[in-house]
């Protein structure tokens, strides 16, 4: 029996594997319970309040799946499962009471009367309910989704499988996939099992990808466009100056996608967590007076004051002096890009209780609050006419977020509109 057990086990996870997610989960989930209920069939009885099907054996109750038992019923196979049933009931029934608990998705068993019968944690999680006060209630008062209802009326009804997304709004719009299995029982009675799983963080991952996918197609549309234009003006004879100008235009842009490509490049990595960092000590005052006089004739150009302050004695961090230095020029870029003529961007190194913060303000348009969670996102935009001169790649914040973390620290912006934006990273000062 054990082995005719453990065998179905081993079919059903095989066949699940071949199923896409997350229905695998739910058929190894339907498999645990049709073994389970194999393994310590016994004699068929009802439950005290007439609902899901159970055995009885060493004063232990196991609830019983409707397939396991069909194949259980003659006398010979009963009279086998007997044997065994004081050994392994006991420990069926606490056993299964942990892979429920454990599991990531939600579970639940509905009676033919509406009611639920069993329900994990991961169940209560989703629909902010304890295990203890859902059991024996109407599934539709602790669900209070009358789609889910419905097709659990309708399993139970015609013992037709379910399997589909159902939009859930509690406290925020949830995609939950849900899967609907009838449990046979003894006298025509029927229980059906419920999985849930929670898809909003794939929605939003797919998002996501989709968002990235149309941003990057759009960043290198647009400059191959125009690249394309000026050859086939080229190409027809125009003459200098015209050809000259054009043919700056053509490195312009050219120069634009080969750093939006290294931009991709160097997220991809940090997402991955597979860049690696080369650490060695470096003194981050020195480090930020050099990227503020490789950006001095860019900020006097604009007609932008560019200052740039640190304490006299050395402030030492433990860093890739690469990066550190990729992320002090991608917030003075930044910076440069959203402050006007006239206008002012600092850049300071403040010592901290063994930190070391790296900030850049400027006296730009602001960002408006309700863009600033999203400010770090891959190419998110807040406005791009407040931006001057050609737009960035949009990815150059999103790179210093990474970087920073990468190194153990963190990064925040503080602005309000029409008061200009400030960014600070903080980093673990040397020891």
């Amino acid at each position: 029996m054990l082995a005719s057990a453990m065998a179905a086990i081993v079919i059903a996870v095989g066949a699940a594997a071949l199923l896409p997610p997350p229905l695998h989960l739910a058929a190894v989930i339907i498999a645990l319970f049709a073994t389970v209920a194999l393994v310590v069939t016994l004699v068929p009885a009802q439950s005290p309040d007439g609902g899901v099907p159970i055995v009885e054996s060493a004063g232990h109750m196991v609830p019983v799946a409707a397939q396991a038992v069909a194949g259980a019923t003659n006398a010979g196979t009963i009279g086998a499962a007997n044997e065994t049933t004081a050994s392994l009931a006991p420990v069926a029934e606490p056993d299964l009471t942990g892979v429920l608990a454990a599991l990531p998705v939600g579970v639940m068993v509905i009676g033919d009367d509406g009611k639920i019968r069993a329900f994990n944690a991961a169940a209560g999680e989703l629909f902010g309910v304890s295990a203890e006060r859902a059991r024996n209630r109407a599934l539709i008062e602790i669900v209070r989704n009358f789609e889910l209802d419905r097709r659990v009326t309708a399993t139970l009804r015609t013992g037709v499988e379910e399997t589909g997304e159902l939009p859930y709004s509690a406290a925020h719009e949830r995609y939950l996939q849900v899967t609907t299995r009838v449990l046979g029982g003894v006298e025509g009675r029927r229980s059906a099992l419920v999985i849930i799983a929670d898809q909003t963080r794939m929605r939003e991952l797919e998002k996501l990808r989709r968002d990235f996918v149309s941003n990057v197609s759009h960043e290198l549309r647009t400059p191959l466009t125009a690249v394309k234009l000026m050859v086939e003006t080229l190409q027809s004879g125009v003459e200098q100056p015209a050809s000259d100008e054009f043919l700056g235009s053509i490195a312009q842009e050219t120069e634009r996608m080969i750093a939006l490509v290294e931009d991709l490049l160097d997220l991809a990595r940090l997402e991955s967590g597979k860049l690696e960092l080369r650490l060695s000590t470096v003194d981050i005052g020195e480090l930020c007076q050099h990227a503020a006089q490789a950006q001095a004739r860019r900020a006097q150009t604009l007609g932008v004051a560019l200052e740039c302050s640190a304490p006299e004695a050395p402030m030492k961090i433990s860093a890739d002096r690469d990066k550190v230095y990729q992320v002090v020029v991608n917030l003075l870029d930044n910076a440069l890009r959203h402050t006007p003529s006239g206008g002012r961007v600092d850049l300071a190194v403040e010592p901290g209780d063994g930190t070391v913060d790296i900030v850049v303000s400027d006296t730009g348009g602001g960002i408006p609050s309700s863009a600033l969670p999203h400010i770090f996102e891959r190419f998110y935009v807040v406005d791009p006419a407040r931006a001057r001169g050609p737009s960035g790649t949009g990815l150059g914040l999103s790179i210093v977020k990474h970087i920073i973390e990468a190194h153990g620290g963190t990064v925040e912006a503080k602005s309000e509109l029409g008061t200009g934006a400030t960014f600070r990273c903080r980093l673990v000062a040397a020891g």
